[in-house]
């Protein structure tokens, strides 16, 4: 008798699973996309503050209506409403003009955008939970909100920052960003912000995917200042053949000029954009090699440079080429961080008449600078680093980049910020905090 060959059931992929496929749908929307999760008017701007909501971009203020968000020119001078959620509405007594008109129409308001990776999106895992001697259970008490925000912190991070933490056991320093010195600059700038910064992000897929999610009308919106702010993961990578996987040369200016003509058809008249150079990462290992790592606290045994080992090993590493044992690795990646810098100089030089929206400018990343102005107050420069990962700037580091910028910004660009406000105290009297954040 004949056999039928015995056949394996399929077994079926999760996200295809009944009740399982919506929720697979909806992850893939935050974390693919990278837009907000809760966003009933699809304007791309939320009420709620994790999963892409208004801890990365300024709270939305109805979110029934699409023309109604952070950023927009105000309808009908916001005379009944707040349209563009900058808190500021209503008809001046004593004028008969709207306070909108009063205090904003001529102040060249404007928003804040930055197109980044995980230090702008300002990666922190707290030491309390790796460090024996910390650990606790309120440590993890904030767990869910970190989660929902992919272990980012924007709204305490350099470039859009906005309120204290109220986590203080588990994040530690000042907050200090563009954003928060540009709305004290024009109170009229209330929640115009945008987080558009990913974990890992390269330019390859800022190009691709991530610039998507930005959203900006050119005829209903402000202007805004961006800041292309892909600092390390074009030359950062897990493999243990670091260089071949690589951004090369010309592919980083590809990827800048496709990301540039994505801003050409979607800024407002009158906007900025800044390409940021990438960092020196040697300053890493140099600072941490010998130091002990949170996970050794306990007798003292691990020290970052087995840390790097043992992660380099293991291939999961954030960046080999800086987080290495090796000087000539180390070295050698910096040569081609380098030379992908001077590619962004490069395009914002020969680019710079080629938009008419927006004018272009290449910065030297502000965290060289930084750390020369950390010094000189006594600081060390492992006081400025995420203790966890040995690679990120930590609560303190994000807060001296931000000055750093904000003073290059106010020498060199002033008509990127705009003039100050001369209705802040006006402003702040009748409308107190503009309805926070």
């Amino acid at each position: 008798m004949k056999q039928t060959p015995y056949k394996i059931k399929p077994v079926p992929k999760i996200c295809d699973l009944p009740g399982i496929k919506a929720i697979c749908n909806w992850i893939a929307m935050i974390f693919e996309k990278h837009d907000p999760a809760v966003d009933l008017d699809d304007d791309r701007f939320s009420t709620y503050a994790t999963l892409r909501g208004s801890s990365w971009r300024g709270k939305d203020c109805d979110d029934s209506r699409k023309d109604i968000h952070p950023g927009s020119r105000p309808i009908q001078s916001d005379k009944d409403r707040d349209s563009n959620c900058n808190g500021i509405l209503g008809v001046d007594p004593v004028s008969g003009q709207t306070y909108e008109d009063l205090y904003c129409k001529e102040s060249q308001a404007r928003g804040v955008i930055v197109l980044g990776d995980s230090l702008s999106a300002h990666f922190h895992i707290p030491r309390e939970w790796l460090n024996t001697t910390e650990i606790s259970a309120a440590a993890f008490e904030p767990l869910p909100f970190i989660l929902e925000n992919e272990f980012d912190w924007p709204e305490l991070s350099s470039i859009t920052g906005y309120k204290n933490t109220t986590f203080t056991n588990v994040i530690h320093g000042p907050m200090n960003s563009v954003y928060n010195y540009l709305w004290q600059r024009n109170r009229c700038n209330h929640r115009d912000y945008q987080n558009l910064s990913v974990n890992g992000a390269r330019s390859s897929a800022m190009a691709d995917t991530i610039q998507k999610s930005l959203f900006r009308n050119q005829t209903t919106d402000k202007p805004v200042t961006v800041f292309y702010a892909l600092i390390g993961n074009d030359v950062c990578n897990t493999h243990p053949d670091t260089f071949a996987h690589m951004t090369t040369p010309e592919q980083m200016r590809n990827n800048s000029m496709r990301t540039l003509e994505f801003l050409g058809k979607t800024l407002p008249a009158g906007s900025h954009v800044f390409l940021v150079g990438l960092v020196d990462g040697r300053v890493l290992f140099d600072s941490l090699k010998d130091r002990i790592h949170p996970i050794g606290s306990l007798r003292n045994d691990v020290t970052y440079s087995d840390f790097y080992n043992y992660f380099n090993c293991l291939e999961i590493s954030p960046c080999v080429g800086w987080l290495n044992t090796n000087e000539t690795i180390r070295n050698m990646t910096t040569q081609r961080a380098e030379q992908l810098s001077n590619v962004l100089k490069q395009v914002a030089e020969t680019e710079a008449n080629k938009y008419h929206n927006f004018k272009l400018n290449y910065m030297e990343n502000p965290i060289f600078q930084a750390i020369k102005q950390f010094e000189k107050l006594g600081y060390h420069i492992w006081d400025a680093l995420e203790p966890v990962d040995g690679f990120h700037s930590n609560q303190l580091g994000q807060a001296f980049s931000a000055q750093v910028m904000w003073q290059n910004l106010e020498t060199k660009y002033p008509d990127a910020i705009g003039p100050i406000n001369p209705f802040n105290k006006k402003i702040q009297t009748i409308f107190g905090d503009q309805g926070g954040y």
